[in-house]
């Protein structure tokens, strides 16, 4: 969508589902950028070459992200690895211009998570920096991702339609916050009470009578995973019927070629980026939520761009017709980006699925930097820099965040910090601490991202590892309701992807994962400092907001008792940082062992 002056714009719709929540604007389909060049037959040609340009989980990482939160995995043609380095805006923008070059007909879209659980230079500002990148991206159309409700439904409006942030007010004197140029699309949020959705259900794209839609959806699951509070009144659909019913109603407005946004994926079976998902060896392929929805998504959908999982793929699917469909995921944090292109027929209005073809391109740091980003984040980092620069801690190397590892130094290092906030008796007197492992979204990398040094830990750092500064709870539960605590991490709403803890120290477990369900939990080994632990018996337990709420598929927790509210998350973490390292003697990353692991 073209950088049009804010008023010439029309606002995005959105329901009332809240005190203080209007009703703004209708349906538009809005016109992309001028792109230059042709391809794919010309103007008047039969066939046109439509590129889709499409990236996902972005997660407000405007600098490059670090530690292995920055990199990609390669594998080489005779089967050695080697890692790359990826990601930044300032590259992101330079790739995605290069590539349109020479295409009359490019789109561009995202897949969700473009906002929320952000670094710091666009947390604190409740990510409007990250939205004017996306502008200035030429970004056309996003579906909105879990993340987009964070600070729920009242904020997402603001985040479309622009406004100074209700209790924050205006980050830059003289400037007022314009909002999103192009439209978030939530199909399957809908109102509970009106069936309305919250937003736009779709979009068509248009260039010289060559029409695409878009339809975008968020996964089921997503109430299960944010605040209920900023969610209230609103209803998750389930994604394949959605799809699905918009399909036709794009079909009845005579838009032929559709492709579906979806923030929800799956996990092939190598992590490598460049891994050929659709390799028919024992194994191989691609698992997850997102295999079960391709196959049910109408054949007349063209592509899948998806999301949420982090991961990197470009994998053709069966739709249920048994025709092969392209399905992609650009991994995360900027990294990647995905080039597809459409072939479209002008006499049917349709694509030509035989002739789509999907590649997945690393945001290489080996490019110059797009100007206009780096003013963008020099801007906004000077506005950050008082809170972002100071010094909380330092540590002795790099704490780790595995993805693929059950257990992570850094969580550890967390559960720990929450343990100790929480222990004393005025505190909730807490036993033990359990942390989500998605709330961990980046590693402690020693090497100095500024001006601070080697292994000094700034305040920007931190906030970038908890973003979402979840208050902490003491609360109590039995023996028994732990232990089922445990087994949902490996079952049902988690059987599929596995959500493991992270757990504090004097906290020991088995996790057997030649089982299947909750059987993976081997009962007879959970202990708190060496004792086995007793389903009868009352612990005191350390968890933030999100969890015992019963977030992340963990219903059990909803069924505490006497809760004790405490500080922040972050807050914990930086006083622990504070309270055990110093420059001359910094902390060393904790060591793993407390989940025993049989594979």
């Amino acid at each position: 969508m073209s950088a049009t002056p804010k008023k010439k714009r029309t606002a995005r719709r959105i329901l009332a589902v809240g005190a203080g929540l209007a009703t703004v604007g209708a349906l538009v389909a809005a016109l992309p950028a001028g792109a230059s060049g042709t391809k794919g037959g010309g103007n008047h040609g039969r066939y046109v070459d439509v590129q889709l340009l499409s990236f996902n989980d972005l997660h407000g990482n405007l600098e490059p992200p670090t530690g292995s939160a920055g990199r990609l995995t390669h594998t080489n043609p005779d089967g050695t690895t080697k890692t790359i380095d990826a990601g930044g805006v300032e590259y992101l923008a330079t790739h995605l211009r290069q590539a349109r070059e020479g295409n009359r007909y490019s789109v561009t879209a995202a897949a969700g998570d473009m906002i929320g659980a952000s670094p710091l230079v666009s947390g604190l500002f409740h990510d409007e920096p990250t939205i004017e990148a996306l502008n200035r991206l030429k970004l056309d159309v996003s579906s909105v991702g879990n993340h987009e409700f964070d600070e729920g439904a009242k904020e997402l409006a603001r985040i479309q339609n622009g406004g100074c942030h209700p209790t924050a007010g205006c980050f830059e004197e003289g400037k007022r916050f314009r909002g999103a140029n192009f439209p978030y699309l939530a199909a399957n949020v809908t109102n509970e009470k009106s069936g309305k959705p919250l937003l736009d259900p779709y979009f068509i794209w248009e260039r010289n009578g060559v029409k695409i839609g878009f339809i975008g959806v968020t996964l089921e699951g997503t109430a299960n995973i944010v605040s209920a509070e900023g969610i209230k009144g609103l209803k998750f659909g389930d994604e394949i019927e959605t799809i699905n019913k918009y399909t036709k109603v794009l079909e009845r407005k005579g838009v032929k070629s559709i492709v579906a946004l979806l923030h929800e994926g799956g996990a092939p079976a190598s992590g490598s980026y460049n891994y050929n998902c659709d390799s028919p060896g024992p194994g191989d392929g691609i698992s997850g939520p997102i295999v079960d929805i391709a196959k049910n998504v109408s054949p007349q959908v063209d592509a899948l761009v998806t999301g949420h999982t982090h991961q990197a793929y470009a994998c053709t699917i069966p739709d249920p017709a048994g025709k092969p469909r392209t399905v992609t995921s650009a991994a995360s944090f900027g990294k990647l980006y995905t080039d597809t292109t459409l072939t479209y027929d002008r006499r049917s209005k349709d694509i030509v699925r035989t002739a789509v073809a999907s590649a997945n391109h690393v945001v290489t740091r080996d490019v110059p930097k797009a100007a206009d980003m780096t003013g963008l984040i020099t801007r906004w980092n000077a506005l950050a820099a008082p809170i972002a620069s100071r010094p909380v801690g330092y540590i002795a190397g790099d704490v780790d965040n595995p993805a693929d590892a059950p257990e992570k130094p850094l969580g550890n290092l967390i559960a720990d910090a929450q343990l100790e906030g929480m222990a004393p008796a005025d505190k909730g007197g807490a036993q033990l601490a359990l942390m989500n492992p998605g709330g961990v979204r980046a590693p402690l990398v020693h090497k100095a991202s500024g001006a601070e040094g080697d292994g000094v830990v700034t305040y920007g750092e931190a906030y970038t590892v908890q973003p979402f500064t979840n208050m902490m709870t003491a609360v109590d539960l039995t023996g028994a309701q732990l232990i089922t605590t445990l087994q949902q991490q490996v079952s049902g709403a988690n059987q599929a992807a596995p959500k493991i803890l992270q757990v504090s120290k004097g906290f020991t477990y088995t996790l057997d994962m030649t089982k299947t369900g909750a059987d993976r939990i081997v009962t007879s080994s959970v202990k708190l400092n060496g004792e086995a632990i007793d389903p009868s018996k009352t612990y005191r337990v350390a968890m933030n907001e999100f969890l015992a709420g019963g977030g992340d598929g963990f219903a059990v927790l909803k069924e505490h008792k006497n809760k004790l509210v405490g500080a922040s998350d972050l807050d914990l973490f930086t006083a622990y940082l504070a309270a055990h390292s110093t420059a001359s003697a910094p902390l060393a990353p904790p060591a793993t062992g407390r989940i025993t692991v049989v594979k």
